[in-house]
């Protein structure tokens, strides 16, 4: 599986990005799939989830209510809706595939994109 991540950029506080990664190769419904992000001088960390048909989704604390991760399998193509961004969310955003196909961690991905940057101004 390749993985391409696109929709990242310059946006202030408040504002809203979608992020999206599309995925080559046919088995891309098999897998769970997961955005990452890793802050300047910071460790790689847990964004959020989705199992591989959609019907499980988990994000981490720091982005509930405010970030949403979908799925589209026939367009193989998985999506990071971000609303209320925060200076705090800037980051390069990774998408990444493997693990279980219900849920996917740091340590379990198999696939990773090559990651977009997102940049928040206060």
């Amino acid at each position: 599986v390749q993985l391409q991540a696109s929709g990242g950029g310059l946006v202030q506080a408040g504002d809203s990005l979608r992020l999206s990664c599309a995925a080559s190769g046919r088995t891309f419904s098999r897998y769970a799939m997961g955005w990452f992000r890793q802050a300047p001088g910071k460790e790689r960390e847990f964004v959020a989830g989705i199992n591989w048909n959609g019907g499980g989704v988990n994000y981490a604390d720091s982005v509930k209510g405010r970030f949403t991760i979908s799925r589209d399998n026939a367009k193989n193509t998985v999506y990071l809706q971000m609303n209320s961004l925060k200076p705090e969310d800037t980051a390069v955003y990774y998408c990444a595939a493997g693990g279980t196909p219900n849920r996917i961690t740091i340590a379990t991905a198999s696939y990773w994109g090559q990651g977009t940057l997102v940049t928040v101004s206060s």
